[in-house]
């Protein structure tokens, strides 16, 4: 695995979001990246990635890109990839970076399946094992979540990260990018880190952003898939 820093933040908080269900952790981060004026300072690369990268608007998208807001000293990991069996690298990446930086605190966005679909107003989760944490999430009108089982790379950071982690999970309706659902998440987390954004604009910007991702995504499927295909080309 290879890990390329350009800036070494001290004591930064991580933000890490994944293409998981709804892609919520994806165009979360991916709001973050534009509204918190950061800078690109590095990325993430290992042998397991499929052999491509994705173009929009004339420049390239890392697989795993790494970024970071010096007014808020926040570092965002934006993961585009999709390929299945990375998630222990990725979680050993995200730590990795965070022990570099003496991160004070990493926290981990996703989505989860909607139980109830005629739900009108789908809620907010989060997951800490931090008192203190869990009073101040609970007083900004939160919920806890109490059962559930969590699959990816946030389950492989819960389970193997030795600083504080705290997990912000919103209920979404479907496998299609949920922007309504990562505003939600953008919303706690303005309360939660006091970053003074404005979270309306996802809602307004929710087309150009899905349509962006799903593109993106859609590139590297079916870069895999080729991919796959010349294998056994090659064997067969």
């Amino acid at each position: 695995m290879e890990i390329k820093l350009k800036k070494r933040p001290k004591n930064p908080i991580i933000i890490e979001g994944f293409p998981g269900f709804g892609l919520v952790g994806t165009i979360s981060t991916e709001f973050l990246i534009d509204h918190l004026k950061t800078e690109q300072i590095g990325w993430v690369w290992f042998k397991e990635l499929p052999a491509m990268v994705a173009i929009h608007e004339e420049k390239l998208v890392e697989p795993i890109g790494i970024f970071y807001s010096k007014k808020f000293n926040i570092v965002l990991f934006h993961v585009v990839t999709v390929s299945p069996g990375i998630e222990w690298k990725i979680s050993e990446a995200i730590l990795t970076v965070g022990k570099t930086l003496g991160a004070k605190e990493i926290v981990s966005i996703e989505g989860v399946g909607l139980v109830d679909q005629n739900k009108k107003d789908p809620e907010t989760y989060f997951y800490s094992e931090e008192r203190k944490t869990r009073e101040k999430l609970k007083g900004m009108g939160m919920n806890p979540l109490k059962e559930g089982i969590i699959i990816g790379p946030t389950s492989a950071v819960l389970l193997r990260s030795s600083i504080k982690t705290t997990a912000f999970f919103a209920e979404t309706r479907s496998n299609l990018p949920d922007s309504n659902a990562a505003a939600k998440i953008i919303q706690d987390l303005d309360k939660y880190l006091d970053l003074k954004v404005d979270y309306h604009p996802l809602l307004e910007q929710a087309t150009e952003f899905e349509q962006k991702l799903k593109g993106i995504l859609q590139q590297s499927k079916n870069a895999a898939e080729l991919a796959e295909r010349k294998k056994l080309s090659y064997v067969g």
